[in-house]
Order: C-alpha cells, then sequence, then structure tokens
C-alpha cells in the first residue's frame, strides 16, 4: 500500500492513493477469495429478489448521476477503480462499501466515482462489454444499481459467465430501468472513451490493481481518516 502526496503547487486538495495489499493485479494471475470461489454461476442458484430490494434499499434516496453516488458538493471524493470480474471487487463492494455509504455518502460528506480498470478480465472485448454497460446504465442514473448487481450475482473471473443473457438479465432487475434506453446507449462511442480516460487515470497514479482508490478532500473532513481506514479493509 502506498500513500502518493499530491503536487501542491497544481493540487491544492489533499490527494491519497490507497492500494489494497491484496487484489487483481493487471500484470500477473489473479487468485479468487476462498469466500467466493462456490459462488454460484451466472444467475442461477441465486435469490434475485431478496437481493434485488437489498440493492435497493441500500441506494434509494442517494443521488446518483453517471458514475457517481452521493452529493456533488461532498467535501470529499473517492475514486473507486474496479473491474466487474475482480473477485476483491466483489468483496469490498458487498462487505465494506454499504458501511460508507450509510455512514458518509447517506449524510452527504463523502461521494463515490466507479471507474474501470482491467486486471481480472483476460479478455479485452469482454472487459469493454461488461464495463460499458455499467455505464449505459448511468446514462439513467442507475450504474451503482448495475455494477451491485453484478457482484452479488459475480462468479469464477474468465469463466464465461458473462454473456448477453446475463448481462441483460441483471439490466432487467434493475427498478426504474428503461431496458431500450439502457441497449441504445451501449453503443455510444464516449463510453469506450471513458474506460481509456480511466485507465490514463489509473496509470497516471501508478494504479496496476483493482479495488485502488484515490481519495480527495476539499475542505475540512475530520472523518476522512476513518474513511481511509474503511478502504483499506
Amino acid at each position: 500500500m502506498r500513500i502518493v502526496a499530491p503536487d501542491p503547487v497544481r493540487v491544492i486538495a489533499i490527494v491519497v492513493v490507497i492500494l489494497f495489499a491484496d487484489g487483481c493485479s493487471s500484470s500477473q494471475g489473479t487468485s479468487t477469495p476462498s469466500s467466493t470461489k462456490a459462488h454460484a454461476t451466472g444467475l442461477e442458484g441465486t435469490q434475485p429478489q431478496r437481493t434485488d430490494a437489498e440493492v435497493t434499499s441500500l441506494l434509494s434516496g442517494i443521488r446518483q448521476r453517471g458514475s457517481i453516488l452521493g452529493d456533488p458538493t461532498a467535501p470529499v471524493t473517492v475514486q473507486y477503480f474496479a473491474d466487474l470480474q475482480c473477485p476483491y471487487c466483489r468483496r469490498f463492494t458487498l462487505r465494506v462499501l454499504p458501511s460508507l455509504i450509510q455512514s458518509y455518502v447517506r449524510q452527504g460528506k463523502l461521494k463515490i466515482e466507479y471507474r474501470s480498470l482491467e486486471t481480472a478480465t483476460r479478455n479485452p472485448e469482454t472487459f469493454m462489454i461488461q464495463q460499458v454497460a455499467a455505464l449505459a446504465a448511468g446514462k439513467q442514473n442507475k450504474m451503482w444499481n448495475f455494477i451491485d448487481l453484478f457482484y452479488h450475482e459475480q462468479s469464477r473471473e474468465n469463466s464465461g459467465y458473462v454473456s448477453e443473457r446475463y448481462l441483460r438479465g441483471l439490466a432487467q432487475r434493475v427498478r426504474g430501468l428503461d431496458l431500450i434506453g439502457w441497449t441504445g446507449a451501449r453503443g455510444d462511442p464516449e463510453l469506450v472513451v471513458a474506460l481509456t480516460s480511466d485507465a490514463h487515470a489509473a496509470s497516471k497514479a501508478s494504479m496496476t490493481s483493482t479495488p485502488s482508490f484515490l481519495v480527495t478532500t476539499t475542505g475540512h473532513a475530520p472523518y476522512v481518516s476513518a474513511i481511509e481506514r474503511l478502504l483499506r479493509g
């Protein structure tokens, strides 16, 4: 784990890069945490109604705009770099993220931006398709619902479970998502550009694994250290 100090000439805010000691790496093979090895493939063997209700409850009433969750004026921003097939991202999203959302995002103290970084997914085309599917949901401000469902239903990375049927099945379960609009948005070339932008941002911050986090604060926020501790797991 490294903490990178900002250039005081160019950056007024405090910027901290947090890298997990364990995680999916873009430069070497990944290992699936034991807690997810037995997870069901695709949508079979799950309890979708219970999961859908859990996701809806977690995010209900919180503002979304594209890939950003939370009040746009929140004094602390966390950029969450992740791969939808990364099992460590799943573990963070299901075990740690709810605490961040309830304690800080819902209170207007923190906003979180989801950014894509290819690590666990070994096929670049599959990576693009799955991440763009999430970004397309963001066109209707439903991206966080989509990615949360994806992580709930995640299977072993690169096992072929990410199919069109799988992605469309998730989209159908996002409450309030217009499927026709979502399908059309997936062809928007700007979404592919966003993936490239995320990759450049990760490279600039020397991030090579997921989940990784870029924390920025623009004001007096005494709870930042508590947020950092949660991010470190």
